[in-house]
């Protein structure tokens, strides 16, 4: 937790951005994994939590936009609760604690919600994800289940977007904490990999990396030697020679700021002379990514650079050809790379998907384009000083779609087809960093780069 003059802060200025209405913050509940007690991990709402600061489970808060009155909803603790869980703060005294001077329990909020809706004042609520919230707002709102998303307030999610995107400098310190720890997963994973081990091994012991600090991954752990599959969670395979694996993992702090990074390792911790030259343009490409960014560019554009340098590669190697120019505005690079270069995180590792990545990624300005490939690219807007943004390019053949495009000739002038058959056991490749836009450019985000050169990773694979 923060000083409660940040969060207060963040509060007036997002009041600052509403016209009139009320605020409607609701933070999760427990979620039981198979009966009541016994329940997942607590993950709080990122919102309520960017906004109030607290990790408890059954919270909820409102904000008066006109008279800016504020309430934080919740329950004390009661002698069951304190047999079992040990005596807990007062409500009052962690309203206090995130700079809110008024609480209730959390059963007068039916009550406030219901006098508010008979005077006619709008009850702003964004998009919810949890089943539990979504009873809640169709009991409080009658608004059907299959209507809450749309009738979600676009102008508190755009107000909510605005302030989160750009990173406070208590916030970058935590993402820095949670990039150093996704280092030391990925490093752990090169250092330890062998030819004969279960990929799950690399994943628990990445996965132990995190518990041993009391945090966990960012998101399940993408770990796998079929790393044409891009979210590939199939951990039961051996480490083969002449095999890629490619692991995708990050860290979330207990903060919930998060890291995401992607490294592609030789199986056997050499590279065959294949696997070399497309690792070679995809690690080109990850550099220049990042060379690129910087306030003032959008990041279509540094896609579409980064799209013309993994073509000429593949051209350079006879599994592209044509003018480069013509086959990215045609998108058959996307043959190779059908995702985006990458996407916002902060609180969460794709940062404010839960209200929508259009929202996040793009705005009045820059739409979301609909070519296969592009349309998957989370961000797309202008660049600014205080974004954190993933740089990922990858480089796939994927034998179902190289077919499906042959087949029906899809940018049959720009691809080799007959040459990519020899590929269709190669797997892919991704390389991914994390980097903070600053005034005239950016950096990299955590204490040390991973190894990210065929030659620098096979050093850091070198068993003794």
């Amino acid at each position: 937790m923060f000083a409660k003059e940040i969060y207060q802060n963040r509060r007036a200025r997002l009041v600052e951005q509403m016209d009139k209405g009320i605020l409607l913050f609701l933070g999760n509940s427990e979620a039981p994994l198979n009966y009541v007690s016994n329940c997942y991990k607590f993950r709080q709402d990122s919102s309520f939590l960017y906004f109030f600061g607290l990790q408890d489970p059954d919270f909820a808060a409102i904000i008066d936009v006109e008279s800016g009155e504020e309430i934080l909803f919740g329950n004390d603790v009661d002698m069951d609760d304190i047999i079992w869980m040990g005596p807990q703060p007062f409500v009052n005294e962690k309203a206090a604690s995130v700079g809110v001077s008024k609480s209730a329990p959390l059963k007068e909020l039916d009550n406030y919600l219901a006098k508010a809706l008979q005077q006619g004042r709008k009850i702003h609520y964004l998009p919810p994800y949890r089943n539990h919230n979504k009873i809640q707002l169709n009991r409080w709102l009658n608004i059907p289940f299959d209507a809450l998303k749309q009738n979600a307030s676009e102008a508190f999610i755009k107000a909510v977007v605005k302030l989160r995107l750009i990173k406070e400098d208590c916030e970058i310190q935590e993402i820095e904490q949670a990039c150093n720890l996704g280092y030391a997963m990925h490093m752990t994973a090169m250092k330890m990999a062998r030819l004969g081990m279960i990929e799950q091994q690399l994943v628990g012991m990445m996965e132990g990396i995190c518990a041993a600090e009391g945090h966990f991954p960012s998101f399940p752990i993408i770990l796998s030697q079929n790393g044409e599959t891009l979210h590939n969670h199939m951990h039961h395979q051996v480490l083969t020679d002449g095999r890629l694996l490619v692991i995708d993992a990050g860290a979330e702090i207990n903060s919930c700021y998060a890291s995401d990074f992607t490294r592609t390792l030789p199986s056997s911790g050499k590279f065959n002379q294949r696997q070399r030259e497309i690792y070679e343009i995809v690690s080109k490409a990850n550099d220049l990514g990042i060379a690129l960014s910087k306030p003032g560019i959008t990041y279509t554009q540094v896609h579409l650079s980064v799209a013309r340098l993994l073509t000429e590669g593949l051209k350079n190697l006879g599994l592209m050809k044509g003018d480069v120019d013509e086959a990215v505005a045609a998108g058959a690079h996307a043959l190779f790379m059908p995702h985006g270069l990458g996407h916002h995180m902060g609180l969460d590792v794709h940062d404010m998907e839960d209200l929508g990545e259009n929202y996040v990624g793009y705005d009045d300005t820059y739409k979301r384009s609909t070519q296969f490939g592009l349309a998957s690219l989370r961000m797309g807007k202008m660049l600014e000083k205080g974004h954190v943004v993933t740089v990922e390019p990858g480089i796939y053949f994927i034998p179902a779609l190289i077919e499906q495009w042959k087949e029906e000739g899809t940018n049959a002038e720009f691809i080799n087809f007959d040459r990519l058959e020899a590929y269709y056991d190669f797997g892919g490749i991704r390389i991914e960093d994390d980097i903070l836009l600053t005034e005239d450019g950016c950096r990299l985000l955590g204490s040390e780069r991973l190894p990210n050169t065929p030659e620098a990773v096979e050093e850091a694979m070198r068993h003794e």
